[in-house]
Order: C-alpha cells, then sequence, then structure tokens
C-alpha cells in the first residue's frame, strides 16, 4: 500500500536520488520502489542542468513501453519537445494523482488532468 504521508517531508534538490532528498527522477525512483516495481537505472549523473536530461530519457524510452495513465507509470513531461520533467502516478484514496517534485513546492499530488495541463505534452511509461 503506498503510503504518501512519507514524501511530504521531503525536499527538493537538484540531483536528489536518495529519500529524503528527491529531484523529479529520484522520487519516480523512490515511488517504483515502494511499489514493489522493477528499479529504473539512477542516471545518477543526469540533472536538468548541464546533462541533458531529455537526452537520457529518449534514449531510455526505446527501453520501456507507452500507457494510459496508470498506477506506477511514468509521467514524461514536455517543453518544446524535449522531456524537461518526470512524475508518477499513484492512487490515494481511490484517486489517480500524479506525484511530482519541484523546487517550489517539494513533493506535490496532483489529480492527472491538472497535472497535464502544465504542459505542452505528456506521455505514460511502464
Amino acid at each position: 500500500m503506498f503510503c504518501p504521508d512519507k514524501y511530504l517531508t521531503a525536499k527538493w534538490q537538484m540531483g536528489g536520488r536518495v529519500y529524503p532528498i528527491l529531484d523529479c527522477y529520484g522520487l519516480v525512483h523512490e515511488i517504483r520502489s515502494d511499489l514493489g516495481l522493477e528499479a529504473w537505472p539512477l542516471f545518477e549523473s543526469v540533472i536538468r542542468e548541464g546533462v541533458m536530461m531529455g537526452t537520457f530519457c529518449e534514449e531510455f524510452k526505446g527501453s520501456v513501453s507507452r500507457c494510459e495513465a496508470k498506477v506506477g507509470a511514468v509521467a514524461a513531461c514536455y517543453i518544446g519537445g524535449l522531456i524537461s520533467h518526470l512524475g508518477i502516478v499513484v492512487e490515494i484514496n481511490g484517486d489517480m494523482l500524479v506525484a511530482e517534485s519541484n523546487p517550489r513546492k517539494n513533493v506535490t499530488f496532483l489529480p492527472v488532468t491538472r497535472f497535464e495541463r502544465q504542459y505542452q505534452k505528456v506521455e505514460y511509461y511502464h
């Protein structure tokens, strides 16, 4: 069972891959582990600044399958044709929400449709 309270104390930090310090991909990785899903590579050196996250994401997309929004699916968010942010779909009290980590609010949980409205395009992968 997924426990969202764990993440409300997490803090965003670029490159954060170990709870309680998590960037968007660190959050995806941590939640996938908590859901008992197969681990994805940590990509420890990949951050939005410097090494382009979008390049690594595009290459990695070949090893995962596109799907609809469902529990455990990773939300790939596009701005200008490149993946710029990630989230992960979770279920809380029967609702499908996307968990994300960002520098303004740390970890938040948004309804899928509200999350999708923030980006030009969102695709889901498992």
